[in-house]
């Protein structure tokens, strides 16, 4: 059983966790590096969400997010990344492929995005008891939305689970 103080603890870690919404993500074109740097640093808490400049270019060779414009990428392409950064712990590649492309027939990317974010967060304070109350993000409820947070919910269990084992783990040392 893990000691009250080490879940206090790995609570706090969370504790200030906030994405950036769509309209914060810089949009004046950031190289490959600095994409790479500015999201792992808000994923970090997350630990294993983190992304490497050849990850980026991986998913681009994959197709999942579109080539960089003069080696510079995006407000479109760093929101599509940070969702690929969290999803890919739980989804194959495949899978993201086609999650992406559900997301462009049913919501605009900014709505689609600002959504996924505000669905983390409050799923990640709920299960690591910050929040006592679980919000519910947005106004409908479609089965693209059950989707996503079901990919969510999974991607937060498995940041839960390990964030616990590893504490458990250092207890016993």
């Amino acid at each position: 059983m893990m000691k009250l103080k080490t879940k206090q603890k790995i609570a706090d870690s969370l504790h200030d966790f906030r994405l950036p919404r769509y309209q914060e993500i810089p949009d004046v074109g950031l190289y490959l590096d600095q994409v790479a740097k500015f999201i792992s640093e808000y994923l970090a808490p997350l630990e294993e969400s983190c992304l490497t400049p050849s990850m980026v270019s991986n998913y681009v060779k994959k197709g999942l997010i579109d080539n960089p414009v003069k080696k510079q990428y995006g407000r479109e392409q760093i929101a599509y990344l940070f969702f690929i950064a969290v999803a890919k712990t739980v989804l194959s590649l495949d899978a993201l492929t086609g999650f992406i492309k559900l997301q462009q027939k049913t919501y605009p990317l900014p709505k689609a995005y600002d959504y996924f974010c505000d669905q983390l967060e409050s799923l990640l304070f709920f299960t690591f008891e910050i929040s006592d109350s679980l919000e519910m993000c947005g106004e409908d409820n479609t089965d693209e939305k059950r989707l996503l947070f079901t990919c969510i919910v999974a991607a937060v269990q498995k940041v839960y689970l390990e964030k616990c084992l590893d504490a458990i783990a250092k207890e016993d040392n």
